[in-house]
């Protein structure tokens, strides 16, 4: 009696794999095209999607509606779409990223370029948060053509020619890459922070399965990574907050502030405060500009009782960090 039901997941799995074949070898092909298109055509590309994506555009709505209750309906319209189309312009300049001129492509201001290498003169590393806003793919290239040593957090692709695309991309531009959930990566983060005097740009905006903390996002809880807030916890970092926003067609200015939070010693409310004090800063930004933020994302996806306390913090983090503490990095 159960072998129809194992044949239907046989074939949409098979199904689901083909498609996800078909995906992955469309946007390779695609590529070159994608680095010679106009910036605008990934606008044009992003409007179509909002009308040919209904689930992503009744997230953008839903979320929109969340974070600005009193806009009006054709207001958080406007938004959802310009979101839509920003997304499409980062695409084809991520794309494109190896052939541009970055310190002519992002502005920086001196006082930021200032602010950044005071916190690095620290010596105890600097943890740079950061998320989804503008072109993204920007910010940490931009801050790695100064000369410190600078690494990211990022998630494998779930096909390996996109992660090997992916890493050569941010490695030819001077990017150390820690692999979220690769073993040692607990291990080899804190050695880049403590040993390296390293800046560890992390993306703290997304609702993912990884250890977090419940803070306040537009004035409803979010579920947020936490591994910043540990890290600038336990090693006494300084937080900084950045992010890219468009200014002008090719050419983005870049935003850094320090991120201001009670230091307390007791490391799991600092962890909480320099969390949801970094999220302040997300918020905050978002609200400037939210035509520049993705919408689609389900940011307030997970509730309290869906995470188990033990997964609060991951069994590598908590090894490595506990290594730390005893002073055993190596």
């Amino acid at each position: 009696m159960s072998r129809p039901a194992k044949n239907n997941y046989f074939f949409s799995g098979l199904a689901k794999r083909v498609r996800r074949e078909g995906r992955v070898r469309a946007l390779l092909l695609a590529l070159p095209l994608l680095r010679v298109l106009p910036i605008e055509a990934g606008a044009a590309l992003g409007w179509v999607a909002w009308y040919l994506a209904p689930r992503q555009r009744r997230l953008a709505r839903e979320h929109v509606k969340t974070a600005f209750p009193d806009k009006s309906v054709r207001e958080r319209d406007r938004i959802g779409r310009a979101s839509f189309a920003n997304l499409g312009r980062a695409a084809l300049e991520t794309a494109r990223v190896d052939r541009l001129d970055i310190r002519a492509a992002v502005e920086m201001d001196p006082r930021d370029e200032a602010l950044l290498r005071a916190a690095h003169a620290q010596g105890k590393g600097v943890v740079v948060v950061t998320g989804h806003i503008g072109a993204w793919e920007l910010f940490a290239r931009r801050i790695a053509v100064l000369g410190l040593p600078c690494g990211t957090v990022a998630k494998e692709a779930q096909d390996p020619r996109l992660t090997a695309l992916l890493q050569e991309r941010r490695e030819g531009s001077g990017l150390r890459l820690f692999w979220r959930g690769a073993p040692m990566s607990g291990r080899e983060m804190l050695r880049f922070l403590s040993r390296d005097g390293g800046l560890l740009g992390i993306l703290i905006d997304q609702d993912t399965r990884v250890a977090g903390h419940f803070v306040p996002f537009f004035g409803r809880l979010a579920f947020t990574p936490r591994a910043a807030g540990d890290l600038a916890a336990r090693l006494g970092a300084p937080m900084i907050f950045g992010c890219v926003h468009r200014v002008a067609r090719g050419v983005h200015r870049l935003v850094l502030r320090s991120v201001e939070a009670e230091r307390t010693g007791d490391r799991e409310r600092d962890s909480v405060s320099l969390t949801a004090a970094a999220t302040r800063c997300i918020e905050d930004e978002v609200r400037i500009r939210p035509d520049e933020w993705v919408w689609m994302h389900p940011r307030w996806r997970t509730q309290a009782p869906e995470i188990p306390e033990e997964s609060q913090l991951g069994t590598e983090q908590k090894n490595a960090l506990g290594r730390l503490d005893s002073g055993r990095t190596r």
